[in-house]
């Protein structure tokens, strides 16, 4: 019929049944060997009977040697056309399909999948072995022979340019690619379960394999991947779900009486497996791809079962949990660079603090996903009373709005388990920008559940220690990440510079610091003939100060600090050993209200009015600070007197600054100085452990 249709257009046309021409020889059920010989003198016969200038030929079908007709199998159509441009030493096939070409993964499962401009011919033999919806593998072969591209077109979008399938061009074979290149494509095989065969009985005995392998034959299963160890103690293969019964059965039948005697110890089934196939023709001598791979699915908290590779190293083979699977794929996919490295983020606490921060991921979306190929989803804000979530992420334009709109009731377990939960984003972080205990309490659950946690609020780590302590022990025992910088210092790099100095060798001897922005901002301006209410109060209407200024006065805040950096240090610390002097007047502390708090502040002027002349009198100014002395094991928050040329006597504003006097900072101390407080400085030092985690989980840094 479409020869007919293309005569009438004018074409000189005529059609082939290629039961005449292509001869195969049946090797199974399912599958067919092609007779080239016997094909192309068939092939030559038909053309000096029909010379035409364009040829539709029947697809599909054939002839065995003694003229009966049959199929190609499976995937029939395009074997025969593999098999027609070999015969006719085509210069390329096209084939036809409904696809733009052939993706880097599978686009239903990872969204950011790209399509591939060029496949070898060993790459694309991989992809399909390994479900990918490329070619069947036997299409590939007779081109192969004779160096014909294949080039995989979507008849549905004659604007998409498709995906070649060639020999590996001479200028991908160059050792200065990056990985990204190396790599072409993932592939994913589900519904698997993995049988183990183990036993001190293998190791040396020859036949044990064979044996192994002849009694899955004899069921009829079939074996997608084997991986054996160098000892011979274990080998284990991966067969489909539903044949694993039968599998299983059998070896136990066959090898009843080797593991009655203890020569096997075990016939082990490992059900709801799926194989994550990294395939790539470069691989081969690359250094650094299997670090990388394997790397990317550690920090996505993803477990590996067994691994393969042949020593043509075209293709690396994991076995996983199932239900890792899509989360392992993204994870991986993310890591070779095709496409951004993305994290679901949730934000908690969409106050001050945090509606900054979520006004600076706004701002900055576009900047990290073109120049630094970061893409950060807020996939969930919630507060204390309501909470909005997104499969896809948040239109952080609108968030506000949206809060309005779509909130539901607040609730910190099913917000967490939504942003967790979505297995096309590997990696998942928290960010908590409350002051609230309830939340932190809740870190240490998330952290083994492979959430990231980052946040500026001080209660986990200046809480009771047992519990930091085993904060601490999770972190460092999973690659999942605990990030709290803005903790003290706001945006200051205080945490970090404290790390450093431990992690390269040196030893803290003591850390001095104004950790209050509020309190530094009060003693830079209570001088000359001020009273302190005054200052307190000037403090409190320029919002420096809480909404109850005593939750400063306290020294409480700057405590918490204090205990922070006293546990980095190493010391084993309480809360409740650290003496605090207090600026709140013993009899102001039960005052039912702030408003009452400031009236009858002011006749309690005079106590710290005496101090200060005191100070002033021997050419010093009064400081509020918090001290950690590691070579006595204490620390303390008082109010001391410093020399008018001493650091902590010139600040001005509410700048904080901390002074580390360690073995190498020893005759003059290391000191960090800048806002310590503020919600632009705080929102930008949780936005920087933010992007330190991206960098961590693969970002280009």
């Amino acid at each position: 019929m479409l020869s007919l249709v293309l005569k009438k257009l004018g074409s000189q046309c005529c059609w082939m049944d290629t039961r005449d021409v292509l001869i195969v020889n049946p090797t199974s059920s399912n599958q067919v060997d092609p007779d080239f010989i016997e094909s192309e003198k068939r092939l030559d016969k038909w053309f000096s009977e029909h010379p035409s200038g364009t040829i539709i030929a029947t697809g599909f079908i054939a002839s065995t040697p003694k003229n009966i007709p049959t199929t190609l199998k499976r995937d029939g159509s395009d074997f025969s056309a593999a098999i027609m441009g070999a015969l006719l030493r085509a210069q390329q096939v096209t084939i036809w399909t409904d696809v733009d070409g052939v993706y880097s993964a599978d686009p239903r499962k990872v969204s950011e999948a790209v399509i591939l401009k060029t496949l070898s011919y060993q790459e694309a033999w991989e992809m399909s072995y390994f479900g990918a919806n490329v070619l069947h593998p036997r299409t590939i072969i007779p081109v192969m022979k004779y160096n014909i591209p294949i080039i995989i077109r979507n008849i549905f979008n004659l604007s998409a340019r498709g995906t070649m399938i060639c020999q590996l061009p001479d200028n991908e074979k160059g050792d200065d690619q990056g990985l990204e290149s190396v790599v072409k494509a993932f592939a994913t095989i589900d519904n698997l379960a993995l049988v183990n065969v183990e036993g001190t009985g293998m190791a040396g005995v020859p036949g044990t394999a064979s044996a192994i392998f002849s009694s899955v034959k004899d069921v009829g299963a079939n074996v997608i991947m084997i991986s054996q160890a160098s000892s011979e103690h274990s080998i284990c293969f991966a067969v489909p779900e539903k044949e694993v019964d039968a599998v299983a059965k059998v070896l136990q039948a066959r090898f009843r009486q080797a593991l009655d005697a203890g020569r096997l110890s075990k016939i082990e089934v490992i059900s709801n497996c799926s194989i994550l196939a990294t395939v790539g023709q470069r691989m081969a001598s690359t250094p650094g791809v299997c670090a990388t791979l394997f790397d990317a699915l550690a920090k996505a908290n993803v477990n590996i079962r067994a691994i393969a590779q042949g020593c043509s190293e075209y293709n690396i083979t994991v076995v996983l949990k199932g239900k890792d699977c899509i989360k392992a794929l993204k994870a991986v996919h993310s890591r070779f660079y095709l496409s951004k490295t993305t994290l679901a983020v949730g934000i908690i606490g969409p106050g001050l603090i945090g509606g900054t921060l979520l006004d600076q991921l706004r701002d900055q979306a576009g900047v990290l996903k073109e120049e630094f190929n970061i893409d950060l989803r807020v996939m969930g804000i919630t507060g204390t009373r309501t909470m909005i979530l997104s499969n896809t992420g948040i239109d952080l334009t609108r968030w506000k709005e949206l809060q309005k709109e779509n909130a539901e009731v607040a609730d910190l377990d099913k917000f967490a388990q939504h942003v967790h939960g979505n297995h096309y984003i590997p990696n998942t972080v928290l960010v908590d920008c409350t002051a609230d205990s309830d939340v932190a309490n809740h870190y240490y659950d998330w952290l083994c559940k492979g959430i990231h946690v980052i946040t500026p609020n001080k209660k986990a780590n200046s809480g009771p220690l047992d519990r930091y302590l085993k904060l601490k022990a999770q972190q460092r025992s999973s690659y999942t990440h605990y990030f709290y910088e803005a903790t003290v210092g706001a945006g200051l790099p205080i945490i970090s510079t404290l790390r450093g100095l431990l992690e390269t060798g040196d030893k803290i001897l003591r850390i001095e610091g104004i950790f209050s922005g509020t309190l530094s901002y009060i003693f830079n301006n209570f001088t000359g003939a001020r009273q302190f209410s005054d200052v307190v109060a000037e403090a409190k209407q320029a919002g420096y100060t809480e909404p109850d200024p005593r939750d400063d006065l306290s020294g409480t805040d700057v405590a918490r600090k204090v205990i922070i950096l006293a546990r980095e240090s190493g010391l084993r610390l309480e809360l409740s050993d650290i003496p605090v002097r207090s600026l709140v007047p013993e009899q102001l502390t039960s005052v039912t209200s702030a408003e009452e708090f400031m009236r009858e502040l002011p006749k309690f002027d005079d106590n710290i009015a005496k101090e200060r002349q005191d100070a002033e009198a021997t050419g010093e100014v009064l400081r509020y600070v918090g001290v950690v002395d590691a070579v006595k094991k204490e620390g303390c928050v008082e109010l001391r007197r410093y020399k008018k040329g001493h650091p902590f006597s010139q600040l001005s504003g509410s700048d904080n600054i901390i002074a580390f006097t360690t073995m190498r900072y020893k005759e003059q101390p290391l000191i960090v100085r800048g806002p310590g407080a503020g919600a632009q400085v705080t929102a930008g030092g949780i936005f920087s452990d933010i992007l330190r985690l991206a960098s961590y989980l693969g970002a280009p840094s």
